[in-house]
């Protein structure tokens, strides 16, 4: 899964997938192996610029991709699709998936 970094992203304008969801915790299922799976997929993706998840009850992954037509590619990957049809019927009691165009960011960082 997403690593405990904060993704780095370029200046805007740019493009944010939020997934948010509620599971079906069961241990063993094979949801931990598909996330890595998935996460290192995007990764080699055309326009795939970062992630961050959370998880602790909803659980928030934001995927950050150089347009929206990246965005659309990747949820259409093979077996990124696949991953979906499992998520719907084994894991995810219930999810959202917002796209955004994020116009502005700023932060702080210690150096």
């Amino acid at each position: 899964m997403a690593d405990d970094s904060i993704a780095n992203t370029p200046a805007p304008p740019y493009t944010a997938v939020i997934f948010t969801s509620l599971r079906d915790e069961v241990p063993g299922d094979g949801y931990a192996e598909m996330a890595e799976r998935m996460d290192a997929l995007a990764a080699q993706q055309p326009g795939y610029l970062g992630v961050e998840s959370a998880r602790e009850g909803v659980g928030i992954t934001v995927s950050y991709w150089a347009s929206d037509a990246d965005a659309a590619a990747w949820k259409r990957v093979v077996e990124h699709a696949e991953a979906q049809r499992i998520g719907r019927e084994q894991w995810y009691r219930s999810y959202r998936v917002r796209v955004a165009t994020v116009t502005r960011e700023y932060g702080h960082e210690t150096p």
